[in-house]
């Protein structure tokens, strides 16, 4: 069974009474992971936009709509800082695809911004997380930082940076432990962290960036709050992203916690990162044909 998107969802609703279509449509809104307090304000003003009328103005509503979450959503553009070593410390949960979405980032450096990469394997609690940023390193051709199995992550990144700077590298991509089961622990995990990069990066060259799951919905909200609270997030990249996807969440995250987002994974190619483009992500999430 195919799930439908979002947009042909809504798409769906006109030609039906004015009452029903907006109790459906606010329904509609929040499974989509819009967020409560967007989809209120959403059918607040829809309703004094096009009252009425409701059931023949579906372009009318459409334009409403997509100028209101273009207003919530935030975005940041990510660009090294020249001539300092640059890290991106990259967080999130087992599962979201995070390893595969450094080896993205660094691919989009190399080849979009033909910026030299480093990859720190600071995920040093599981062993595969380790072996896997070794394999993508391997593949892509940049050199990877890695320690026994259980060292100390802030160790791992402490030497990715000596070795970046010995090095002239231009950007160190760190991967790190996506635990949340310990908040305290996680906290204190990435403190230390945090101090060692602190230290030896310019704070204009250190960016704390969260890797989401666009089909995990309220999960990932749940996720970046954690993470927010624990470290600091300067951006967000939504990965696993398509028409298909709870794309919603990137609205319901800039509504809430005001933090931007800076990349979008829309495919498993290696190419399939894109900087997060407003218009191209409301395009995907209403169907816009």
């Amino acid at each position: 069974m195919i799930r439908k998107t979002l947009g042909a969802r809504i798409r769906e609703l006109f030609g039906r009474p004015e009452l029903d279509l907006f109790e459906e449509l606010e329904e509609i809104l929040i499974e989509g992971d819009i967020g409560p307090a967007t989809a209120d304000r959403i059918i607040e003003t829809s309703r004094a936009e096009i009252r009425g009328r409701a059931g023949s103005d579906r372009d009318r509503f459409f334009q409403l709509l997509r100028s209101q979450l273009s207003g919530t959503l935030r975005t940041v553009t990510l660009e090294p800082v020249e001539g300092a070593v640059n890290l991106l410390l990259v967080l999130g949960v087992n599962g979201v695809g995070k390893t595969t979405t450094i080896a993205k980032l660094a691919e989009y450096l190399r080849r979009q911004r033909r910026k030299s990469v480093l990859l720190a394997a600071a995920d040093t609690f599981r062993a595969a997380a380790v072996d896997q940023l070794a394999v993508w390193g391997k593949r892509l051709g940049v050199p990877v930082v890695r320690q026994e199995p259980g060292a100390d992550p802030g160790a791992v990144v402490f030497d990715a940076i000596s070795s970046a700077q010995a090095n002239r590298v231009d950007v160190i991509i760190a991967d790190t432990a996506g635990r949340m089961h310990n908040k305290a622990h996680l906290v204190k995990e990435l403190g230390k962290i945090d101090r060692i990069a602190g230290g030896r990066i310019p704070a204009e060259a250190y960016k704390k960036i969260l890797v989401i799951d666009a089909t995990t919905g309220q999960n990932a909200l749940r996720q970046a709050e954690v993470f927010h609270d624990a470290v600091g997030v300067d951006s967000i990249i939504l990965a696993k992203y398509d028409s298909t996807a709870k794309g919603g969440i990137a609205v319901a995250i800039s509504q809430d916690l005001g933090i931007p987002f800076s990349f979008m994974g829309v495919g498993e190619k290696l190419e399939d990162l894109e900087p997060f483009d407003r218009e191209a992500y409301l395009d995907r999430l209403l169907e816009v044909r």
